[in-house]
């Protein structure tokens, strides 16, 4: 009886196969895409994609994967799987050839056959992003280019960040179809490829396709299919019960039944049953091969082996020929990684020691074996795993070194914390690598801050200062403050001026050095309260003198849009706007990526605060574009995207707001980023009505805020959401509470930009608190138009409050002119609401014609905003005052699309009785309002008989 290892047939995947069957033709289309594959280890994710690639005959299929080593992954190591293959296909000038420009220097950060790398920086690395994204648009010139990267649970964060770039990137009438598998059932709660599947989810082009376990009779037809024969229904319920359809597992049962053997009782006896059948010899050689990895090269495998070629493929044939080791390109992979790590951990302690040093010793020999970085990280993943700690050490050193010249910095910062962790068991650890302890730690710092682990990086910092003396080092002292302190501002930490100004006075003012003009410059940067203000200009003057005259263009440009962003009044913006302009001439001249990006988040703010939302979301845009360009879309670039949502959510764009929201949340900011991004999704769901939404994002928030000490930036809005999400939920009480904390705890005079804003919606709760509110509003200053309209809109809210007719004169006149200084800002929903408090006012002053302009034109606004509660308000109110709208609706149209019956069972649900109450009082059967109060949910978009009724109080539904 013949018996296949796997099955011929391809069983039970006609959906998903499908699916990518249809990706591929809108590639040859035209229509470029992404399929994400995910599925539990050995579902058959590369079987999937391995029959994708059989069918794609016209296109040309690339295929890389990511690699395990230890706890880390390889840098880049399916992208340089994939360059590898196209040298051997296409030659090393056909590959250049394809590249746009000519230049091929930064996939030399991939293969080494390209020569040597440009300058190392961000910049550099976004280089990198760029040629490879072209070179792959070049390929689909001639035919279709179908990407397939495997094992994304592997992916280190620049493999990631890469994918994710080219998956952002696909040109929409491109002819390319990435393809990524990864192990869903290997993302753990905190794994980091958990958060860009959920951000890539989110793209329009792509898919994704989760692989299920087999049913039943899809199992029998596999196992049909590997023996030729119809399995005995015994057979068949143990192989399925243990199996649990997992298509692997399925395989390697099925060899152990046909073998007479017993079943494994063990998923590592399971596994390694396959390698046991096989010649001493090559179970040996797999033992060696599993020590290398999931992939090994042929070169590597021989050197570590010690066999000749011939004994090599001796040894390695049946190993091929049963399908445990697959030929991939230059080398092998083990046909499934579980295999590989049930081999390596059935070695013995002493094995597995002396085939990592083994390996080690190879490298050493000849690292050019394997590509940069490749093969320093090997190395230093060999001599660590070999327990070695003093060449652990070193070869973590030089593969930091490696894994920065490949921008790859989260694994240079994990190279680094290695060094650390290993240094007290290395007695000679400065001699050996030639430098100190303390600089070690300084670098890991800096390199933290690039990798965006800010927390670590002051904890890194923190101890550097501890083994500096300040007297003797007093310049290495200074640095580490400087970086803690740009670190602890970035998290919103305490302490950061006093970093600062501590740095400051311990470099000497003369002579001028680079190292003062820089520390001056961000002590400037980060003095904000109008105290500090002299200080501030000071300090900043004295860094643009020091940049000019020791040649640092980068400080110099950085300190004249300190100046700039404290010169520019919103009165007077056009007049101060030059020195942005000057700023990103001087930075431009010097590639000083920090201060362009800087610039363009200072003039965007600024913007924004005169009002000027289209230049401001223009400006954020652009710098949108040139952080992605520098590498720096995680942190700048995220920042940028809070600028940008700001004024979208100031012009009504909600929608691309929120798109723009979502896409930086899904670049995993630094926390206080975060907490920006998500109030102005708060924003968004309180205006729409979201209140679940809302709570959410807010309770993420403060999570964030709760850790640091921020600035009234971020935390007077985060007080005004509060409060407004309190008011949404009719709990009145607590929102006067929280209004009148605020009060208590934050000087609302400081930053009126911020004030001006929170101040309008405590207004709006009215009470006891009012009085206390225009005392603050009269000491408040008024700068731009924007101010202008929040004062004129605080106004308004306060005349309500008074009785007479000359007052409802006032008020309508108040209203009025909010409604016009919110219009002339192109703010639809601050006019909807101006417009919402004129109507009411000019029907309070008796003129319902005018109260109906305003109405409609109130109403116009929110149904195009999608502002359900606004657009509630305004429909009970014309309800109540009879007022038939523009469009034709009913004056006595009842409200929120209930039907007469559902509002006699909303009112009781107000009033919080139960289902037989209200049967009881509406004399219907209890089963009867349960669908009256399904459906009333349902209509009110709300998931609880509660938020029912804080809708129905929000409104003011039943106030009569």
């Amino acid at each position: 009886m013949s018996i296949h290892t796997v099955s011929p047939l391809f069983v039970g995947r006609a959906r998903e196969l499908a699916v990518l069957g249809a990706a591929l033709d809108g590639a040859r289309a035209g229509t470029a895409s992404t399929v994400l594959v995910g599925g539990e280890a050995g579902v058959g994710k590369t079987r999937l994609v391995g029959e994708l690639a059989e069918r794609a005959h016209d296109a040309l299929v690339l295929v890389g994967g990511c690699l395990e080593l230890g706890t880390e992954g390889l840098p880049f190591a399916p992208f340089t799987a994939v360059l590898r293959g196209l040298v051997r296909t296409l030659g090393r000038d056909g590959v250049a050839r394809l590249v746009p420009g000519g230049s091929t220097r930064e996939l030399a950060r991939l293969l080494p056959e390209f020569g040597e790398p440009d300058q190392d920086g961000a910049e550099a690395r976004a280089r990198l992003f760029e040629q490879v994204l072209g070179l792959l648009e070049r390929l689909t010139e001639d035919q279709p280019v179908v990407l397939i990267v495997e094992d994304a649970h592997w992916a280190d964060r620049s493999t990631r960040d890469l994918l994710s770039f080219l998956v952002r990137y696909q040109r929409g009438d491109g002819r390319l179809l990435i393809v990524v598998t990864y192990r869903a059932d290997e993302l753990h709660r905190a794994h980091p490829l958990r958060p860009l599947l959920a951000e890539l989810g989110r793209v329009g082009w792509v898919t994704r396709l989760e692989l299920g376990r087999l049913t039943r009779r899809e199992v029998v037809e596999q196992a049909a299919s590997i023996l030729e024969r119809e399995p005995s229904p015994v057979d068949m319920d143990r192989i399925y019960a243990r199996s649990e359809g997992n298509p692997l597992f399925v395989e390697a049962l099925l060899s152990e039944v046909s073998g007479g053997d017993a079943l494994p009782e063990s998923l590592r006896d399971l596994l390694l049953a396959s390698v046991e059948r096989l010649p001493e010899e090559t179970q040996e050689l797999l033992r060696v091969a599993s020590v290398g990895g999931q992939r090994i090269e042929h070169d590597l495998l021989s050197a570590v082996a010690g066999l000749d070629e011939s004994a090599l493929a001796r040894a390695l044939r049946p190993a091929v020929a049963g399908n445990v080791l697959v030929v991939d390109g230059e080398g092998y992979a083990f046909r499934h990684a579980l295999i590989r790590e049930a081999l390596h951990d059935d070695l013995l302690p002493g094995e597995h020691t002396r085939l990592h040093t083994r390996f080690a010793e190879a490298l050493e020999r000849d690292l050019s074996i394997l590509p940069a970085p490749r093969g320093a990280v090997e190395l230093a993943h060999h001599w660590h795993s070999a327990r070695d700690t003093t060449w652990a050490l070193i070869s973590a050193w030089h593969a930091a070194a490696a894994a920065r010249k490949s921008t790859a910095y989260d694994a240079q910062f994990g190279m680094l914390s290695r060094v650390l962790e290993l240094w007290d068991h290395v007695p000679d650890a400065e001699e050996r690598i030639g430098v100190g302890h303390t600089a070690v730690l300084h670098q890991t710092s800096v390199v933290s801050y690039l990798a965006g682990e800010y927390d670590r990086g002051v904890a890194l910092a923190t101890a550097a200062l501890t083994e500096i003396d300040r007297a003797a080092e007093p310049a290495a002292a200074a640095r580490a403050l400087r970086q803690r302190g740009l670190m602890r501002y970035d998290l919103s930490r305490p302490g950061y001026v006093d970093d600062l100004r501590e740095a400051a006075s311990l470099v000497p003012a003369d002579p001028p050095s680079r190292l003062r003009g820089r520390v001056l410059e961000s002590l400037s940067r980060m003095l904000h309260r109008p105290e500090q203000l002299a200080e501030k200009i000071a300090n900043a003057q004295q860094a643009i003198d020091i940049g000019r005259a020791v040649g640092d263009a980068a400080t110099h440009a950085h300190a004249l849009i300190s100046l700039t962003w404290e010169r520019c009044r919103y009165s007077q913006i056009d007049s101060h706007r030059d020195g942005f302009v000057e700023a990103r001439r001087i930075a431009d001249q010097a590639d000083a990526y920090s201060a362009i990006m800087r610039g363009a988040i200072s003039e965007s703010d600024v913007l924004e605060g005169a009002g000027r939302h289209e230049q401001a979301a223009q400006v954020a845009r652009d710098g949108i574009s040139l952080a992605q360009r520098y590498g720096l879309a995680r942190t700048s670039g995220t920042f940028l995207s809070i600028n940008l949502a700001e004024p979208l959510v100031s012009l009504g764009r909600w929608d691309e707001a929120l798109e723009v929201v979502e896409h930086a949340l899904g670049l995993m900011p630094p926390p206080p980023h975060q907490a920006s991004l998500q109030g102005f999704g708060t924003d968004i769901a309180l205006a729409r009505g979201l209140l679940d939404r809302a709570e959410t994002l807010l309770a993420a928030s403060r999570r964030v805020l709760s850790r640091g000490k921020s600035r009234e930036q971020t935390v007077l809005p985060h007080v005004r959401r509060e409060v407004q999400l309190l008011q949404a939920q009719g709990r009145l009480g607590e929102a006067r509470e929280a209004a009148a904390r605020a009060l208590r705890e934050h000087d609302l005079t400081a930053d009126p930009r911020y004030s001006w804003g929170l101040l309008v919606h405590l207004a709006e709760l009215g009470g006891p608190l009012l009085p206390e509110l225009r005392s603050i509003a009269e000491w408040l200053d008024v700068e731009g138009d924007l101010q202008h309209a929040q004062r004129l809109t605080f106004t308004a809210l306060t005349e309500q409050a008074l009785d007479g007719a000359e007052a409802a004169g006032r008020r309508v006149k108040a209203w009025d002119e909010a409604a016009a200084a919110w219009a002339a800002l192109h703010q639809p929903y601050g006019e909807a609401r101006a417009q919402s408090g004129a109507a009411q006012a000019a029907h309070a002053a008796g003129d319902r014609q005018e109260a109906t302009a305003r109405l409609t034109r109130a109403r116009e606004l929110a149904e195009r905003l999608g502002a359900v509660p606004l657009l509630e308000q305004l429909d009970v109110f014309s309800r109540r005052a009879r007022i038939a709208l523009t469009d034709g609706a009913a004056p006595d149209g009842l409200p929120l699309g209930l039907t007469a019956r559902e509002l006699e069972v909303l009112r009781e649900v107000a009033r919080g009785r139960s289902n037989r109450e209200i049967a009881g009082e509406l004399f219907i059967s209890v089963k009867t309002v349960s669908v009256h109060v399904s459906n009333i949910l349902a209509k009110l978009a709300v998931a609880s008989r509660g938020e029912a009724a804080a809708k129905v109080h929000a409104v003011g539904l039943f106030d009569d």
